[in-house]
């Protein structure tokens, strides 16, 4: 069964899954939900979504009484799927997420490169520190100087250059809201323009760019050197995902700012400077608003809500501003360095044993990172085991197979289409890494944790991401 089978195959899920009570706060219904209602009313009866829910053979609700699979069973599953021809290797690790019984174990315990599954580690991070619902702020104040208006980044990396829509993660804040905000408050206290703009941007140290990172990834887009605003996640459009990046995230964000001031009727003189915002103060300044005072600010989506996105797209740049927001946080420069050092620290005092990991970032682009399967299904567990709780709020995050985020495009055929609709896990690819780390509910109603880290592969990952998904479909069905 095919991609085009889609339809069938989610109007399916949809009743399976109704039957299997899931932990609170994992929300698998909603990924199911047709995108263009208009296109299913057009379909078949037979592809209709379902109006009822119903039961299907060989799914059980979750319970703490459903046997555990034989690990013999599973054992045998996995070993003839990871079977693979080419050159590389896979590490992989399945426990019970209840009693935490090791289910399976093939190079579990030995550190490999993850990938983006590091962002597991780093939404942990966030969400233990930064808390769920923290937002930040982009704030346009007072300068100095006479009519200058400085932009104070906070480190929200998603503004949209238009106006802000509160439904949404990317873009949830808007540079126009801010302008409109800030010429009003110009307006009001009679100041006319033209403006001098200045960035304020001081919030984050060190290299915007961390020189572990390949020239190659950088040339390709898949991450930008790293401010504390920006535009899209840094790039030039939200549905532009790979290609060329502003270098300047910050300058962008003010160029979009001043053509937004343009037309709110405030004039720019087109110079753009960087400087510290003045502290705010009631000494009478020089110009008709004081040094300092707010013109206008907005807010980003919430901390839960930019992880998830950052764990269903595999946002680099969203992950590398996670790590820097965290440093802050921890009282640590809001630097590589500071927030490396923060991810750990944060990771280790949740109880995962830290001996061995390895992390040169925060997104997991750097091939100098390591962690073991065994290590990232602690992570996972650690989350699961209250789904209600701040880490738990990362879990909505993880891509569901077949269906959504960087799994939308996978478990579509072949051995692997068993876990499609069934697993949930976040994705990791280098040139020559694949990894796969999340759960699934298996046939009995257990819930089983899994870690797959394939490293090695010198025909590239694609050819081996089959081989891990079909792995992670053994599971499904123990």
């Amino acid at each position: 069964m095919g991609r085009t089978s889609k339809a069938v195959t989610s109007g399916l899920l949809i009743c399976a899954l109704a039957a299997v009570t899931v932990p609170a706060g994992l929300h698998l219904a909603p990924a199911f939900l047709p995108q263009d209602p208009a296109a299913v009313a057009v379909l078949p009866a037979a592809q209709e979504m379902p109006t009822s829910i119903g039961t299907i053979s060989g799914i059980a609700p979750l319970s703490d009484d459903a046997p555990l699979p034989d690990a013999a069973t599973i054992a045998a599953g996995m070993k003839e799927a990871l079977a693979f021809d080419g050159a590389g290797t896979f590490g992989v690790y399945v426990a019970d997420a209840l009693t935490g019984k090791t289910l399976f174990s093939q190079k579990g315990e030995a550190a490999a490169t993850p990938a983006s599954n590091l962002k597991l580690l780093t939404a942990a991070a966030a969400l233990a520190t930064l808390g769920p619902e923290t937002r930040f702020s982009t704030r346009a104040v007072a300068g100095s100087a006479p009519n200058q208006v400085v932009l104070v980044a906070g480190g929200d990396a998603m503004l949209s250059d238009g106006g802000g829509d509160p439904a949404k993660v990317m873009g949830h804040a808007g540079v126009e809201d801010l302008a409109r905000q800030t010429a009003a408050a110009l307006a009001a206290a009679g100041v006319k323009g033209p403006v001098t703009l200045s960035i304020d941007d001081t919030l984050f140290t060190g290299p915007a760019l961390n020189p572990d990172w390949a020239d190659g990834d950088v040339d390709a887009g898949e991450i930008a050197p790293i401010f504390p605003m920006a535009l899209n996640a840094g790039r030039l459009a939200p549905e532009v995902l790979s290609g060329p990046r502003p270098q300047d995230s910050a300058v962008a964000v003010a160029e979009a700012f001043a053509h937004a001031l343009e037309d709110a009727g405030v004039a720019t003189n087109g110079a753009i400077t960087r400087g510290k915002a003045p502290a705010a103060s009631s000494a009478a300044g020089a110009g008709p608003v004081q040094p300092g005072s707010v013109l206008g600010s907005v807010e980003s989506a919430t901390v839960a809500g930019q992880v998830q996105y950052m764990l269903d797209e595999s946002d680099n740049y969203v992950a590398e501003v996670m790590g820097r927001m965290t440093a802050l946080k921890l009282g640590k420069e809001a630097s590589n360095a500071g927030a490396v050092a923060a991810v750990r620290e944060v990771v280790e005092s949740l109880g995962v044993p830290m001996e061995g990991i390895t992390m040169t970032d925060a997104c997991g682009l750097a091939v100098g990172n390591l962690i073991s399967p065994a290590q990232l299904v602690k992570v996972l567990t650690l989350m699961l085991a209250d789904p209600g709780s701040d880490l738990g709020q990362a879990l909505p995050g993880l891509p569901i197979a077949g269906l959504s985020g960087s799994l939308e495009r996978r478990f579509a055929s072949g051995p692997e289409l068993g876990g499609a609709g069934l697993v949930r896990a976040k994705t990791g690819s280098l040139n020559s890494v694949t990894g796969l780390s999340g759960y699934v509910v298996n046939a009995h109603g257990r819930l089983l944790v899994f870690s797959i880290l394939g490293n090695g592969f010198s025909d590239g990952a694609a050819a081996a991401r089959p081989v891990a998904d079909a792995a992670a479909a053994v599971l499904a069905k123990s």
